[in-house]
């Protein structure tokens, strides 16, 4: 089976995830969440990144990225290559550190709540995780973003944008008040997780965003003669986007690779 494609174009969010090979931990201690920070930050600085929510457990990560310029592949190569060498040498290892392909997950970020809702996710990844008591605080688990937005900007990463993710939560303005407010907002959320609560559409999916927005991700992932199609000749407003596809490709459908982006699209 072809791999899936990695969409990518300037100012693209993902939710981009990976575990350790086999399960087994990707950090060995504070040391470790502390350099994988230090690597992440250097990783922005090289392509231009805005992280948006991170959470580190001991065998997997979650970074909300957004990318400015269509450079996610290239700065995901190196971000894993760059901390896997700095953790073989200091635990004298060798090998992979990471399961395999890591996961993305391609957010609209259109303002209408996605954005907030993968981060929410993110956030609330240690209660879920069981990694805090109800008597807890979230901002008690150090190593997730989500105590770095009660502080001010100047103690923050420069790499981190906590604009957006306040806007969506409502919040004008990113003051004392206003993360306060945000605190509130998210503890109270954290009542409400449900343990239960099904959240395929952010751990499993390829997209997250309206059905126009994941059509337009197709339209831009297909190959230039079938967009060109596309332009010339728009599928139908009553027909599915994905079977216009692969009726214009002509091909079965599933069998171009680029086209399993989709697969998710009501026919």
């Amino acid at each position: 089976m072809p791999r899936k494609l990695r969409v990518q174009y300037p100012g693209a969010i993902y939710h981009v995830m990976n575990r350790g090979d086999r399960r087994e931990a990707i950090f060995d201690g504070d040391h470790d969440r502390h350099r994988f920070l230090q690597t992440l930050g250097q990783a922005c600085e090289k392509t231009g990144w805005q992280v948006h929510a991170y959470c580190l457990v001991s065998n997997q990560f979650h970074l909300v990225v957004e990318t400015p310029q269509p450079n996610l592949v290239v700065g995901m190569k190196w971000l894993l290559g760059t901390y896997t060498g700095r953790f073989n040498r200091r635990h004298l290892e060798f090998g992979h550190v990471f399961s395999g392909r890591y996961k993305s997950l391609i957010v609209e970020g259109s303002g209408d709540g996605y954005l907030k809702t993968v981060c929410d996710y993110v956030h609330l990844n240690p209660v879920r995780a069981g990694l805090l008591r109800a008597d807890q605080p979230l901002p008690s688990f150090p190593w997730s973003s989500f105590g770095e937005y009660l502080k001010s900007p100047a103690k923050r990463p420069c790499w981190l944008r906590a604009d957006r993710l306040l806007g969506e939560w409502r919040i004008p303005k990113d003051s004392p008040a206003g993360r306060r407010q945000f605190g509130r907002c998210m503890e109270a959320r954290r009542t409400q997780e449900n343990p239960k609560a099904d959240w395929k559409a952010v751990e499993r999916g390829w997209c997250l965003g309206d059905k126009a927005f994941k059509e337009e991700l197709l339209a831009r992932s297909a190959p230039r003669e079938i967009r060109q199609r596309f332009l010339e000749s728009p599928p139908p407003a009553s027909g599915g986007l994905l079977r216009w596809v692969h009726e214009s490709a002509k091909v079965p459908g599933g069998a171009a690779p680029w086209a399993r982006l989709g697969s998710e699209l009501p026919p």
